[in-house]
């Protein structure tokens, strides 16, 4: 079975093998070592001033920005599920919310943004998703944060990269916290969160908020190689395995560029079997489709043709279909995947199948 959900994403066996061997304890010179080897790769892919991990999903990190990095305000793009997240958040801790509502197919707008925060200049924070995978749908985060700190640089912004990360090249210049998580273009088990931190946000930070998602006393430890609880060892030997790949033996502009590639190549197959594409931005973590028969093509491609894709959320339940592109994936995988939709398609009876999509994808994939 080929697992192409948005998350988790497959471990690859090398990975596996790292992650399979003797446990380490986090007290030891040993995963100092590993863990000091793992925190400069991490900081290496987020490109941000200094960053902490937690032994959570990337739900904890969220929590840890919205409770350590919001003192007043907060303006939540609310535009998917994870936008809604925020929000929940936010209100969880008494925090006052400015909501800025889209449909999950539309992009947060630059303007609406700026309305916002002149309507209410006792803002201190804005929380946004990269990629809202949700619907697929990219934001225009770096415009967003340019305009934001033109308005006000005391503003702090979190982007929420889970679905970013290891997917495309991020602008950090005008972003406080980059959070990402371990199983998307990581390629790892979930379970590790990270927060890259901007130095405006470690300023913020003071002594910290809450208890075991203290930020502030958490990068303490950690720039000492350890952690303030025990830390997930396997996780992190996993995570120094993957970036060594990722960093030192493709490249990141490598991963970035194929897939780019695999992303366009699949949205243009799917386009041109009469498939639509559901959001107006797509994001390149993954492609979502809209069609009233999802539900129906999601079982065949698994039961018939061994291929496992997301579908959607609430009112988008048996109406999306959602095929993963991040992490390392080989073409002929992806290739498969396209091919498998129009098969799929075939036994609905909605086309004959010529093998289209492959050809397509093929063409766009490895042209020069």
């Amino acid at each position: 079975m080929l697992l192409f959900t948005p998350g988790p994403t497959p471990v690859p066996e090398r990975v596996r093998q790292v992650m399979a061997q003797p446990s380490l304890h986090h007290r030891t010179p040993e995963f100092t070592k590993i863990f000091k080897e793992a925190r400069e790769l991490l900081l290496d892919l987020l490109k941000t001033d200094d960053g902490v991990m937690f032994a959570s999903t990337g739900t904890g990190a969220m929590e840890a920005c919205v409770t350590n990095l919001c003192h007043k305000k907060a303006l939540i793009v609310n535009a998917g599920k994870f936008g809604e997240r925020f929000v929940k958040i936010a209100k969880a801790f008494g925090k006052e919310v400015v909501e800025l509502r889209y449909d999950w197919d539309t992009a947060a707008k630059v303007e609406d943004v700026k309305n916002a925060l002149i309507e209410h200049p006792d803002i201190d924070a804005f929380f946004i998703q990269i990629c809202e995978s949700a619907g697929g749908l990219r934001h225009p985060v770096e415009d967003i944060a340019a305009q934001i700190k033109a308005i006000d640089p005391d503003v702090t912004v979190v982007a929420d990269g889970i679905t970013a990360v290891g997917v495309e090249p991020i602008d950090v210049s005008n972003i406080d916290a980059l959070i990402a998580g371990s199983q998307k273009a990581l390629m790892l088990p979930p379970g590790l969160a990270m927060v890259g931190l901007s130095h405006h946000a470690m300023r913020k930070l003071g002594d910290g908020a809450g208890f075991y998602f203290n930020i502030a006393s958490e990068l303490k430890k950690q720039r000492e190689g350890t952690t303030a609880y025990t830390a997930p060892t396997t996780l992190i030997i996993g995570l120094k395995e993957i970036l060594t790949i990722m960093i030192k033996e493709i490249g990141l502009d490598e991963i970035y560029d194929q897939t780019d590639r695999r992303a366009t190549a699949t949205r243009v197959a799917l386009e041109g079997l009469g498939l639509k594409l559901y959001p107006e931005k797509p994001a390149n973590a993954m492609t979502a489709i809209y069609d009233e028969q999802a539900e129906e093509i999601r079982k065949i491609m698994k039961n018939r043709y061994g291929v496992n894709v997301a579908g959607g959320q609430d009112h988008l339940k048996g109406k999306l279909f959602r095929i993963n592109h991040m992490g390392l994936i080989e073409p002929h995988e992806a290739s498969w995947v396209v091919n498998a939709v129009e098969m799929a398609l075939r036994d609905l009876g909605r086309r004959e199948y010529e093998g289209l999509a492959n050809k397509i994808f093929n063409e766009i994939y490895f042209e020069e």
